[in-house]
């Protein structure tokens, strides 16, 4: 059985639901919210110790400004909602990316980050505004600043994700086969499952069934089994 510490996921097909089931794609963001919360509690159980959420990425700024709204607007009230549940549960949250938002929105995942910082039954991390060549770039650019030799252990330390480990398991769903500029660095050596099903639509069960499945998995890290 491989240890399981960390899985990232790539939340792709709530625009696709919500045209599908409620002709909106706003109606398929607040639904995949849920499925966000079902695999939190359902990670707690499995005793994983980190996840990492791709919410919003440096290019989705190109997407209408109505459902960029609505996604922030879901997010300001998930975080005014919701962190005393995550105080209560020990839940840890970090954001990932550039925190350029609006004076509320920032305020709201400051202060979430500040009163979760000592948690430590899940560590979740919530990638908004996140970009990995940018996350590479800052942190060349920081060693440089720095005048600290470039090096991979060197260059880890100015991550976004310094101090975590790297996911064990990328699950995208969406029927969609490509990284989209997620944690490129950082997923290197993971096991990398394509699911069929749209966001809203994955069950704590095909979770499951992906950890089964990596639980089978001889993992070599460029060495050869014997």
């Amino acid at each position: 059985m491989n240890p399981l510490k960390h899985v990232a996921f790539i939340m792709d097909g709530n625009g696709r639901w919500g045209l599908k089931n409620k002709n909106s794609r706003n109606l398929g963001h607040k639904q995949g919210l849920k499925t966000v919360e079902e695999i939190i509690k359902f990670s707690i159980k499995k005793k994983i110790n980190y996840l990492t959420f791709f919410a919003f990425s440096s290019e989705n700024w190109k997407r209408p400004k109505t459902e960029i709204d609505y996604l922030f607007k879901l997010l300001k009230n998930f975080l005014k909602t919701k962190i005393n549940e995550f105080i209560k549960n020990d839940i840890k949250l970090k954001i990932l990316g550039e925190k350029k938002f609006s004076k509320e929105l920032n305020s709201l995942l400051n202060r979430a980050e500040k009163k979760t910082k000592n948690n430590c039954k899940i560590h979740i991390n919530l990638a908004i505004n996140y970009g990995s060549k940018i996350e590479i770039t800052n942190a060349i650019k920081a060693l440089n600043k720095k005048k600290i030799k470039i090096n991979p252990h060197n260059l880890e330390k100015f991550l976004y994700t310094k101090g975590i480990p790297d996911p064990d398991i990328l699950i995208r769903t969406g029927n969609t086969k490509r990284l989209s500029n997620f944690l490129l660095w950082q997923l290197s050596y993971s096991e990398i499952f394509f699911e069929k099903k749209l966001w809203p639509d994955f069950k704590t069960t095909d979770f499951n069934k992906i950890i089964v499945e990596y639980n089978n998995i001889k993992r070599n890290y460029g060495s050869i089994t014997k």
